[in-house]
Order: structure tokens, then C-alpha cells, then sequence
């Protein structure tokens, strides 16, 4: 199945006074890169999302915003951290003492320490949560999958076109290929006319020998056959279950090494044109799969 790797999705979910909004975006990548924005106090779940997401996901840059509001009491709570107030309390007496300051100790300046008064925070409270972020999580993915599916068919349509064309382009080749011994024969004998401006004449069975000689040499069967089979396994790749792209990407540079050969081999003006038109809807086909999953 192809996929794209580009692809946003939405979710929302509101329970009493919890509620969870979830945004994703995911866009190409080699490997798979998961970027997540987490509320702190929720960062104990980090890797339950990650691990979430890597489910359905297997390749493309990922990044996740959980925006989580928590109205209840329990979240609204606060504690205090006694043991940091006291010991900030007296480094400030001892300071003052020291230097012969007589302003009192305020409950401002020892505010200024930070983290004395803080919300209070419950591992517990967290896990409790999670069924209900893993839902809206859940559905999130779930439309970002939809939307790279969606996508994926648009890139398929295309992948279809193309291999359509590089087909029938490698029909015409085959066709240009047939009778290259007579093909050669005729080549020869006209440069060798032109050489020796028919003043010698050359034995036709040595004309022969040497046209059957760069006849194989210019053989592309092997090529072509190849390249149909190549085909062949993109359109298998293409209808798999499993993750195409790297498969594709690899397949592709197999496309490119038979038709450079091809073009080397061919001393035929039109399949020469043919394997340039080839080439240039391979180097479509390649732009494309590095959008693919």
C-alpha cells in the first residue's frame, strides 16, 4: 500500500472538566523521527505516546502537540516544598547577619527562590488519565493515517501512469531492436561507399561477420527483460501491506542502471530518443517516492 508521509491531523476530547487536544503533523523523513510537545506534568507518558504512534507508523518526521486543561480540584491543588523555604529562610538570616542588615525578611523575597509553592503533582493522577489521552491520541493517528492513505492513492494514480508509459515506451524499444544484424549490414556498407567512394568492393560475407558482431554487442533483450520484471515487482510492492518507499527508492536505482546500459549499448537513434524519455519519467518516479512511507 503507498503511503504519504506528509499528512496533519486533528483531535479533541472533553470529559467533565478534562479535556485533550491533540494536533499532528507528519512530513518526510529517511527514518522515523517523532518530535512531541507534552504538558510537564504529563511528561511521565512520553514514551507510551511515542510508542503509540511508532504502531502505525513507520517512517517520516512526527510531530505531536498534546494540549491537556485540567479544571478539576485535584489539579488546582498545591504543595509546599517546606524543606527548600526553611533552608532558603536561613541562608537569608545568616546573610543578613553577616552583614548587618536590619529589613526583614520578607514572604516575597522568599518566594524569589522559586519551586516553593508548586502544583502539586500525582504519578498516580497521571496513569488514571491516560485511557482518555490515549483515546483522543488514538484518534488522532487514526485520521492521520486516513489523510497519508488518502494521499498515497494520489501517488499510486501517478506511479500506475508513469510504469503505463515506461511500458509502452520499452514495446517501441524492442520493436527498434528487431533486425539489428540488417540494420548494421546497411550502416557498413553505406559508410564503407562513402569511404572509398565505391572504388573497392568489400566481401558481403565479411560485411556480414562484422554486422552480426555489433548486433550482439548492441543486444538489449537481457535489458528489457529485466526491467520488465523490475516492473513488474513495483506494481507488487505497490499492492503489499508493507511500508514501499525504501523498496521503491531501491528499485528504482535498478531501473536506472539497465536503461544506462541500454543507452550505451543502443546505436539506434530512436531507442537512444526512447531511453531519454524513460530516464526522464524515472527521475518523476523517484521525486515522488520520497514522499512515500
Amino acid at each position: 500500500m503507498i503511503k504519504s508521509m506528509t499528512a496533519f491531523s486533528r483531535a479533541e476530547k472533553t470529559e467533565n472538566e478534562f479535556s485533550i487536544l491533540t494536533e499532528i503533523r507528519s512530513y518526510n523523513s529517511r527514518y522515523l523521527d517523532i518530535t512531541l510537545r507534552l504538558p510537564h506534568a504529563y511528561i511521565s507518558l512520553e514514551e507510551k505516546i511515542k510508542e503509540l504512534i511508532s504502531t502505525q507508523v513507520t517512517r517520516g518526521r512526527i510531530e505531536i502537540t498534546v494540549q491537556i486543561r485540567d479544571e478539576s480540584d485535584e489539579a488546582c491543588a498545591f504543595e509546599i516544598n517546606t524543606a527548600k523555604a526553611k533552608a532558603y529562610h536561613e541562608s537569608l538570616v545568616q546573610l543578613k547577619n553577616s552583614l548587618n542588615i536590619s529589613t526583614e525578611i520578607s514572604l516575597e523575597l522568599l518566594m524569589g527562590a522559586g519551586g516553593i509553592i508548586r502544583p502539586a503533582e500525582s504519578e498516580r493522577d497521571v496513569e488514571n488519565k491516560w485511557p482518555k489521552i490515549q483515546e483522543c491520541l488514538t484518534a488522532a493517528i487514526d485520521e492521520l493515517d486516513s489523510m497519508r492513505i488518502k494521499e498515497g492513492n494520489f501517488i499510486a494514480q501517478d506511479f500506475i501512469e508513469r510504469l503505463d508509459y515506461i511500458e509502452k515506451c520499452l514495446t517501441r524499444i524492442t520493436k527498434e531492436s528487431v533486425n539489428l544484424s540488417s540494420f548494421y549490414q546497411q550502416r557498413l556498407k553505406e559508410r564503407i561507399s562513402i569511404l572509398t567512394k565505391d572504388l573497392i568492393e568489400i566481401d558481403p560475407m565479411r560485411i556480414a561477420q562484422e554486422a552480426a558482431f555489433l548486433a550482439d554487442r548492441s543486444d538489449i533483450s537481457e535489458e528489457i527483460t529485466r526491467v520488465l520484471s523490475h516492473i513488474k515487482q513495483f506494481r507488487d510492492i505497490m499492492d503489499s501491506n508493507e511500508p514501499a518507499g525504501r523498496k521503491l527508492n531501491f528499485l528504482l536505482q535498478e531501473f536506472n542502471r539497465e536503461f544506462n546500459t541500454m543507452g550505451s549499448k543502443a546505436g539506434n537513434a530512436n531507442v537512444s530518443h526512447l531511453i531519454v524519455e524513460v530516464k526522464s519519467e524515472l527521475e518523476k518516479l523517484r521525486e515522488q517516492v520520497q514522499n512515500v512511507e
